[in-house]
């Protein structure tokens, strides 16, 4: 028990990621906050150790074929399935939720003037993602990729102009940090995207896409976070 009690949530997520569930289950941010202990969380959040150890034990100790081993995957793998998956979905998604969330506002925002609020914060967000997107696409994840092949061909790497890895990976790291609270305040003041009484169906389309896009985002960045960037690190320490 105290081993595990120690265990970074990150890691249990990271190891398997039907994990997350039970984080999710709990309110426990596993992605952007994945570095706190079990024992740790437990206690701030009130939630007793054992219940949660209990839980996440019998996820642990099911037998499935639906749980994919992120870890297990080669690097640049990592790197080309973020690309096409979680960045073309954030791309993709962004104005359409906005779109609705624009019309949300017209028809309700009388009636429901938080609306305005998650329509900012969403905003806020899509805007942050495209220019958080660009930059690990542009000078992160190439460089991981530049290290990677020097590995592989046994070649030295020139030292890039950011200086090492974990200088661009902190600035990423921090901005994970800023959309894990955004969408924590979108979660509060949707009630846990809650449709209203009266709201019509674009109310619970648009909910339900917010609810989706958070999701999304939640395996995206435990992806770089708990797997990728110490992968990085510690790839990049070999040639030092």
């Amino acid at each position: 028990m105290e081993d595990i009690k120690q265990k970074h949530i990150g890691a249990f997520v990271a190891e398997d990621f039907r994990t997350a569930a039970v984080f999710t289950k709990y309110g426990i941010d596993f992605c952007c906050r994945g570095n706190r202990s079990l024992e740790d969380v437990c206690e701030k959040n009130g939630i007793l150790t054992s219940e949660l150890v209990d839980n996440l034990e019998h996820v642990l100790n099911s037998k499935t074929d639906q749980s994919i081993d992120y870890k297990s995957w080669p690097l640049d793998l990592l790197i080309d399935y973020i690309e096409k998956k979680h960045h073309r979905y954030v791309e993709e998604k962004s104005p359409i939720i906005k779109q609705f969330l624009d019309k949300l506002c017209n028809v309700h925002g009388e009636r429901h003037p938080e609306l305005f609020e998650i329509n900012e914060l969403f905003t806020a967000s899509a805007g942050e993602l495209a220019q958080h997107l660009k930059k690990e696409e542009i000078i992160l994840f190439p460089f991981v990729k530049r290290l990677i092949k020097a590995k592989a061909t046994n070649t030295p790497i020139e030292a890039p102009g950011f200086g090492t890895v974990k200088n661009p990976i902190a600035m990423m790291m921090q901005e994970h940090d800023n959309e894990g609270v955004r969408f924590r305040q979108i979660d509060a003041i949707t009630n846990g995207y809650t449709p209203p009484a009266d709201g019509c169906n674009t109310y619970k389309v648009t909910f339900a896409m917010l609810q989706e896009f958070e999701q999304d985002l939640h395996l995206h960045i435990h992806l770089e976070n708990n797997i990728l960037f110490p992968a990085a690190e510690k790839l990049e320490s070999e040639f030092c």
